[in-house]
């Protein structure tokens, strides 16, 4: 009897000991991603003749909510003279934080990793060039938009989050934020 005692004692310890062992097929969780990509609500671009003979003009798109949900609150047309150069510049907010944060700043500092693509997307006579650079390739936070003749259409803005891959192009990364702006030349 006491055998058996000891022997059902050996066999608990030994199902103890053995249901600690630690699991191989556990998978390690890698850590969140430094990168993420920026949350903007609101996106406002703003354009100045510098001969200053048109008035500025801004145009913004706002969404609290952030995407899905409500639809946004703010879409503005751009709406731009016929025959003129305007240096444009783009200012970007998280406005669900308080205060809210400028994600452009962000973009500022992390240039190297960010791209602003611009394409028309009708019959607008309007011709956009970037700007700014990182030292190595174009960003877009500033712009020159140069409109022809009297014309409607509309320009399709995507920020790209490029970390690590970007190479002047449209096609690598993440896209932060993406937007068709109905533009009139008027």
């Amino acid at each position: 009897m006491r055998t058996s005692k000891i022997a059902l004692g050996i066999l608990a310890l030994a199902l103890t000991v053995g249901s600690c062992k630690k699991d191989d097929d556990l998978v390690d969780v890698p850590p969140p991603d430094q990168n993420e990509s920026e949350v903007i609500t609101t996106f406002t671009i703003n354009f100045t003749d510098p001969n200053g003979v048109q008035p500025d003009v801004t145009a913004t798109f706002r969404d609290l909510d952030g995407e899905g949900g409500n639809a946004p609150s703010q879409f503005d047309t751009i709406r731009l003279a016929p025959n003129t150069t305007y240096n444009a510049s783009i200012l970007l907010l998280n406005e669900s934080e308080s205060p809210a944060d400028t994600i452009s700043n962000e973009v500022l500092e992390e240039d190297h990793e960010h791209l602003f693509c611009f394409m028309s997307m009708g019959n607008e006579d309007v011709t956009i060039t970037r700007t700014d650079t990182d030292g190595t390739y174009e960003v877009g936070l500033q712009s020159q938009w140069v409109t022809g003749m009297v014309s409607s259409g509309a320009i399709h803005i995507t920020l790209k989050h490029q970390p690590g891959v970007k190479d002047g192009t449209c096609t690598p990364g993440e896209t932060d934020i993406e937007l068709h702006f109905i533009t009139e030349v008027q």
